[in-house]
């Protein structure tokens, strides 16, 4: 061994013997990546949004907040939908660029969807068991609503497989619902008010109108305790006389807050920046094949004019933090104006 490398092995070999006769506790630090090794280690920052007008971005645009009930096979009425229209319906949306968002998240404008994708809102009212099942392994019923949004969500990646439900008591043929809201919830869905006994609201008092919503909300979370609901979907799309009481009131010491109020409607609803958005009086668009009592007012008549007037329809920019929209659709409501991008 030369002189270097004889200097070079006693160095090392009093390092190691210092660093024995510490504790762990006296141990050095370790030393900082090098910045390379934390580049390589940080994640992947995300593209920049493309340029808003090259996917034609709108996000004035129209909505479509589609309502369901129940899925039959042999339907009685136009409120029924066959599983196979469930399901075609849902692959439709998928190919034609639909991402589905809760309907708190429509109102709130917590729309973070892709660069020249459309907001779709799937809503389902009553909790009727066709909805929404659990089997003996703890997976959604093939066949029922959540199954087959699951299954179509699987083979279209990006469609994310979120809803809205709209529940009275013992949802989904449920006791109480300590069996079912909790995997909704964990999942990712909106579970909303529908009041405890589908209540026409418009034929309450106030007491009454309260009453119906706060013990509907109480229901609720009796069966997921720590779920804040703030949403309700007026059964039979009825308002009450005195319309805020919809959407905050309090009885017995239950008090709820509700960010939207859905009707029933028959038309898309307004871009949630869009000067006409009245939260308290969001409309809907019933389920509906091509055919049959009002069709026209239904969801296939409806999809069919938004994908023959594209520039109507809400249209991401892929920027949550603006509001991207063609100069010629008008300014967003002035409370939104500081967001908004003109081109």
């Amino acid at each position: 061994m030369n002189t270097s490398s004889k200097k070079v092995a006693l160095v090392l070999t009093a390092v190691l013997c210092a660093a024995c006769g510490q504790d762990a506790s006296q141990a050095p630090a370790q030393l900082a990546p090098s910045a390379s090794a934390a580049a390589a280690q940080s994640p992947t920052p995300s593209p920049p949004a493309p340029d808003p007008a090259s996917v034609g971005a709108n996000e004035l645009g129209q909505v479509p907040v589609l309502m369901y009930h129940r899925l039959t096979d042999q339907p009685t009425s136009v409120y029924d939908r066959t599983p196979a229209a469930f399901r075609a319906e849902l692959e439709r949306l998928a190919a034609e660029g639909y991402v589905p968002v809760t309907t708190t998240e429509y109102a709130t404008g917590g729309i973070d969807i892709p660069a020249g994708k459309h907001p779709v809102v799937l809503t389902f009212d009553d909790g009727d068991p066709t909805q929404f099942a659990l089997g003996p392994d703890g997976r959604p019923v093939p066949g029922t609503a959540v199954a087959t949004l699951l299954d179509v969500a699987a083979s279209n990646p990006g469609f994310r497989p979120v809803a809205s439900f709209y529940v009275n008591a013992a949802p989904f043929g449920s006791p109480d619902g300590g069996g079912v809201l909790p995997w909704l919830r964990d999942h990712g869905f909106e579970i909303g008010n529908h009041t405890r006994t589908h209540t026409n609201l418009a034929g309450a008092d106030d007491t009454g109108v309260q009453e119906a919503i706060a013990l509907g909300q109480r229901e609720i979370q009796r069966a997921v305790p720590d779920l804040v609901v703030t949403s309700l979907a007026l059964p039979f799309g009825a308002a009450p006389a005195n319309a805020a009481l919809a959407a905050r009131g309090a009885f017995d010491g239950a008090s709820y807050d509700h960010a939207c109020v859905l009707l029933v409607g028959s038309n898309p609803a307004p871009s949630p920046f869009a000067p006409d958005f009245n939260p308290l009086a969001t409309p809907r668009i019933r389920s509906q094949d091509a055919t049959g009592q009002e069709a026209e007012y239904g969801s296939t008549a409806w999809l069919d004019k938004l994908a023959a007037t594209p520039t109507a329809r809400y249209t991401s920019d892929g920027d949550p933090s603006r509001i991207s929209h063609p100069a010629a659709a008008g300014p967003p409501a002035d409370h939104h104006a500081a967001r908004s991008h003109p081109y």
